[in-house]
């Protein structure tokens, strides 16, 4: 339907055009690319520094599509038979789930390609933009005030000392999933062997935990009013509450920080795929990154050049980003609904 109404809309202008005797050099060539990504800041990003250098450079218009990652990979379940998405931005387990579905086209040499970690190269079809880290913060006041012990591993999450103090997101959420598996890989298992994470939840961690919170934003509501002095969030907001005068640390487990990768695919039938390709790279250039750096996603491309205050709560550099943990995707893709009914069962009930 995308081509066609294209071509409508190219020939009737066209003809209005020349009836007029007049036609503007490349009047006719400006196409509309469609690119579906998530909505609320970041959409505000996409739209205010992302996008408009690419139309300007490439004269094409893109039409952003706003939707939470589930959203987006429903459209493209849907218009399967006739793809209207060019280019798809969603977060690194839907991404998998993509992949495998055929929903993305490989993704074409390029020398960008050349900079980026290899953590960020998801498979020859997806590639990430940017990335998140998820791990546990403390309040250090609270922490020096009642003489805790600073946490070292995920499964510390458990010790008995932090009754009271600590509250999480549920194993629906991306962030308490994580929890859920590096709790699991601190006690000898991980995504194959997903057991010692639910009995050191059940058994450990639930008694520590004042609520489990429905929401990101309730979380922060409650390391700023002092009610908790640990969660597990992002660590790029922990560094923005901060900022906002909040005394919070993040922890470097010795499992590692696990990464959040905010993901792009070239999505397949696309009838711009040149300028879906062009996009990828433009997404990955330096000056693009550091856009993406500043508003809390770590860089994938190492030429990427920032400030240390920039740097602030980002893995930077392949010795940061290598000790981040990676998320076997694939396998959790295969289990996550039956986790998460029994993480209701047994947990959060």
């Amino acid at each position: 339907m995308k081509s066609l109404h294209h071509g409508i809309c190219s020939i009737a202008l066209g003809l209005a055009l020349s009836a007029t005797g007049w036609m503007a050099p490349g009047a006719l060539a400006q196409d509309t690319m469609y690119v579906a990504g998530y909505g609320g800041s970041f959409e505000r990003l996409m739209r205010d520094s992302v996008i408009p250098p690419f139309e300007k450079a490439n004269s094409v218009k893109i039409e952003y599509v706003a939707g939470q990652s589930t959203a987006t990979l429903a459209k493209l379940q849907a218009q399967r038979s006739k793809q209207e998405i060019d280019v798809a931005i969603v977060d690194d387990g839907p991404m998998y789930q993509a992949v495998q579905f055929g929903f993305c086209a490989p993704i074409q040499k390029a020398p960008v390609l050349e900079d980026i970690y290899p953590i960020a190269k998801l498979a020859d079809q997806a590639m990430a933009f940017g990335i998140g880290v998820t791990a546990p913060v403390y309040n250090t006041k609270i922490f020096k005030e009642k003489g805790l012990p600073v946490p070292t591993s995920w499964g510390d999450l458990g010790n008995s000392a932090y009754k009271g103090q600590l509250a999480l997101l549920g194993a629906a959420s991306t962030t308490g999933l994580h929890g859920l598996i590096m709790v699991a890989r601190a006690k000898g298992g991980g995504e194959a062997s997903i057991d010692p994470g639910f009995k050191a939840f059940k058994d450990e961690i639930r008694p520590n935990i004042v609520t489990f919170a429905p929401s990101a934003p309730k979380l922060e509501e409650l390391l700023q009013s002092g009610e908790i002095a640990m969660t597990v969030v992002a660590r790029s907001r922990a560094v923005a509450l901060k900022k906002e005068g909040l005394p919070l640390q993040a922890v470097e487990p010795k499992e590692g920080a696990a990464a959040l990768m905010v993901t792009m695919c070239p999505v397949v039938d696309s009838d711009m795929p040149a300028q879906a390709q062009k996009f990828i790279q433009h997404m990955l250039s330096p000056e693009i990154q550091k856009v993406f750096a500043k508003a809390g996603y770590g860089p994938v491309n190492r030429k990427t050049e920032l400030t240390e205050q920039e740097k602030e709560g980002l893995a930077v550099g392949d010795e940061a980003v290598g000790k981040l943990a990676r998320i076997d995707w694939p396998t959790v893709n295969q289990n996550r609904a039956a986790w998460t009914q029994r993480w209701n069962r047994e947990v959060e009930r």
